[in-house]
């Protein structure tokens, strides 16, 4: 094996498996305050899936938010891919690979029978690759088919890092403070022509970018 493909299993390893542990350390020292903690509370007790949204750039408290909430996650085919699902199974989630860049379809698919299975479906509407905090159309086709409420997840961090990411990724810092908001459950009616669908997309955008507004 030559030094370099050495060198790149190494630090591949590394964003694996360390990375995995300095984000669960630090995340136990985040203070989560949810806003309305009774919408998800009265979905689950109604045993109702779901399919929860929440920015590419806000995913690391979004993933963590759902983890405890029998879900299945949407993740990019991409290496980087591959060390978020690393950390997703840790966390309890059921992975489907596949973006809307390649295999979208294919993972669409996968998401709708996990649908039947009543799994809560996790999803970044704007990723893999953005534009940023662009709804893409995934998440309300997927509640449209499965007849699922649509929830939106606003995630506001008060002391963070921001990365010079297409996604502006925001990392919370050690001991600081996130405050969540849900929005109202969603209904997309199966009933909507393509183009009404469009606009409920554009609405969910709309809403989701005001809930993340500080």
């Amino acid at each position: 094996m030559r030094i370099n493909e050495l060198k790149k299993k190494i630090l591949f390893f590394a964003g694996l498996y360390i990375s995995r542990f300095l984000i669960n350390v630090l995340l136990l020292t985040v203070k989560i305050k949810i806003e309305n903690p009774e919408i998800l509370e009265k979905l689950t007790k109604e045993n109702q899936n779901f399919t929860a949204v929440f920015w590419h750039g806000k995913m690391l408290i979004g993933w963590y938010l759902f983890r405890k909430y029998n879900s299945a996650a949407l993740i990019s085919p991409s290496k980087d891919g591959e060390i978020l699902t690393n950390l997703l199974v840790n966390w309890n989630y059921k992975i489907v690979r596949g973006s809307s860049n390649d295999s979208g379809k294919d993972a669409l698919q996968k998401m709708l029978v996990l649908a039947d299975k009543k799994m809560n479906l996790i999803i970044t509407p704007d990723g893999p690759k953005g534009p940023a905090e662009k709804m893409k159309a995934g998440a309300v086709v997927i509640c449209k088919k499965k007849k699922l409420p649509l929830l939106l997840s606003g995630i506001r961090m008060e002391k963070k890092k921001r990365l010079k990411s297409w996604d502006s990724f925001e990392i919370p810092l050690p001991f600081s403070s996130v405050i969540v908001t849900y929005s109202n459950p969603i209904w997309i009616e199966e009933s909507l022509s393509y183009d009404e669908t469009n606009e409920m997309i554009l609405k969910a955008e709309n809403e989701l970018k005001e809930l993340n507004k500080t």
